[in-house]
């Protein structure tokens, strides 16, 4: 019994592991990648408490490696979708009666075992299965999922406490109910912190889950159910399954308790979902929460008084870490002419200097991209920039996927703002410059701000304050995370509550207490001390 309100320990940024040669950590994560690499996996379905293995076998490969067969994952259909749901909403009502600091002891663990014994399990899983190198794979799938238990517990806590004033004779209360009904969490294959969170933030308020991965995340989504198993999560909270992805949608989309979406994915599936819950409208509950993070073409916007050197910087980094598979990766650069040269001499020294190759080696900066897929739309970018007489390719534009799916980091310029690759999501390691007239910085704010249909991240770099926040005051609407002086990546849960709006997404801020607002539905409660006995009132007099 609760007879008190519980604080939560305060949350903090779990540090970042160096993986400097000789160290410790570096030598056990490389043994672990090694003996994961050795131990192929047989991946069930998570429906319940049952692993559910239907035979129908998937293998999973090594984007840097074809030939390194992971293992397999069990393909489901629409009755596994039907038993997850049916699993989902056994549990519902005394997950959400659970109190509330119990869920959050669980999810706390969740940090600390993942800080712990499953910290190189998780880093090797995200480092085999989506081609990240030692520090890509630690900032993401080690360090990001920690700060996603921690911080969201400690969030939890503070909505719970937001209480309404009481008048004389009222006690007034607000109760934060986790939906009515199931939620569906739609995952990407780029961050496995990501894959865990859009879980664990509605579960941890109280709800209940369907989770799809990608394909190509399967394997450290199984890591993932470890450590929810390990941690307490209790069975049929979170149901993990695979298929097709139409297909359970279908069921889930047609279902009378679908109560939520949480995705993080491309814009033009997200516009489909929404539309197809728009039209089963008629058949829920309640009015589903639609709450996604979908595409980018974030940018980097350069004044004429920057420092050559750290735009360069930015660019490198924010261009091509992680092979420019990031939501929030820089792929549109405005650069003055007074400085372009010199910009993009540092830059194409820099990609000259990149190493490329499997994860398994940390001196490589580059890695695969994740699949067949992306490796052909990537490379059909770069094959029209090479044809085209509007852009000419400064550095990198080859490709070879004959060992694994790798690109060359790619940049462009181009005289044409409203070239091809200057408004269209790509998703790979390309970047887009366009240099303009160093006196056409307002100009071309403008012209940036109309560019794309997106506005998740950008960034802008200047030594100048006035043109810093002319930047800010133009670009309002055009990147819902917004850095001064550097790279438009790297939003750190607690300090830079990340989402983006117009194609990009709702805006909900994963890492915030804004997103788990989203996953309750709040009663409020009058409580009358001394009822009233007499139904006239003193006017009547």
């Amino acid at each position: 019994m609760s007879n008190a309100f519980f604080t939560p320990p305060i949350a903090f940024n779990e540090p970042v592991q160096g993986f400097a040669p000789g160290s410790p950590e570096r030598k056990s994560l490389l043994d672990t990648y090694k003996a994961m690499k050795k131990k192929p996996m047989d991946i069930p379905m998570h429906i319940g408490s049952d692993e559910v293995r239907t035979g129908k076998k998937v293998k999973m490969t090594s984007p840097h490696d074809h030939s390194l067969v992971l293992g397999h994952y069990h393909n489901g259909g629409k009755e596994h979708v039907q038993s997850a749901i049916k699993a989902a909403l056994k549990v519902r009502k005394e997950w959400a009666a659970m109190p509330w600091q119990d869920r959050a002891a669980i999810f706390l663990r969740c940090a600390e075992l993942l800080a712990g014994p499953f910290r190189d399990r998780m880093n090797a899983a995200t480092m085999l299965c989506q081609s990240k190198n030692v520090m890509q794979a630690e900032i993401d799938a080690a360090c990001e999922m920690i700060d996603f238990f921690r911080f969201n517990v400690q969030y939890m806590t503070d909505i719970y406490s937001q209480q309404p004033e009481s008048d004389v004779a009222v006690w007034n209360r607000l109760e934060y109910r986790g939906l009515e009904g199931f939620v569906f969490a739609l995952t990407p294959f780029n961050f496995t912190s990501i894959c865990a969170n859009l879980c664990a933030a509605p579960a941890m308020m109280g709800n209940v889950i369907v989770w799809k991965p990608a394909d190509a995340q399967i394997y450290s989504a199984q890591v993932i159910m470890e450590l929810f198993k390990e941690a307490g999560v209790p069975d049929g909270v979170i149901n993990l399954v695979y298929g097709d992805g139409p297909e359970i949608g279908e069921v889930v989309f047609n279902h009378p308790d679908f109560a939520g979406l949480h995705f993080t994915g491309s814009t033009s599936v997200f516009k489909q979902l929404w539309k197809n819950i728009g039209k089963n409208i008629d058949k829920y509950k309640s009015y589903p929460r639609v709450v996604g993070e979908t595409g980018g073409k974030d940018f980097i916007m350069v004044h004429s008084s920057a420092n050559v050197d750290e735009v360069a910087t930015a660019i490198s980094r924010g261009a091509f870490e992680f092979q420019g598979q990031k939501c929030s990766a820089a792929s549109r650069v405005y650069l003055p002419s007074n400085i372009a040269k010199a910009v993009l001499d540092r830059v194409v020294k820099d990609v000259k200097s990149f190493k490329i190759g499997t994860a398994e080696d940390p001196s490589n900066y580059i890695n695969a991209v994740i699949d067949e897929r992306a490796f052909r739309k990537i490379s059909g970018y770069i094959d029209f920039v090479k044809k085209s007489k509007d852009a000419k390719i400064l550095v990198g534009g080859k490709y070879d996927g004959s060992k694994g799916w790798f690109i060359e980091p790619t940049v462009v310029l181009t005289e044409d703002p409203k070239y091809r690759t200057m408004c269209e999501e790509i998703f790979g390691p390309v970047v887009t410059v366009y240099i303009y007239d160093e006196n056409d910085f307002s100009k071309t704010l403008d012209i940036l701000d109309k560019t794309s249909e997106y506005a998740l991240t950008g960034s802008i770099f200047s030594k100048d304050r006035a043109a810093i926040n002319l930047a800010a005051q133009k670009l309002e609407h055009a990147a819902g995370n917004f850095y001064i002086n550097d790279k438009p990546t790297g939003a750190v849960v607690g300090q830079q509550p990340f989402g983006g709006a117009r194609g990009s997404g709702t805006n909900d801020k994963a890492g915030s207490y804004i997103n788990l607002l989203r996953w309750v539905s709040a009663r409020t409660i009058k409580e009358t001390l001394n009822p009233a006995k007499e139904y006239r009132y003193p006017f009547l007099g």
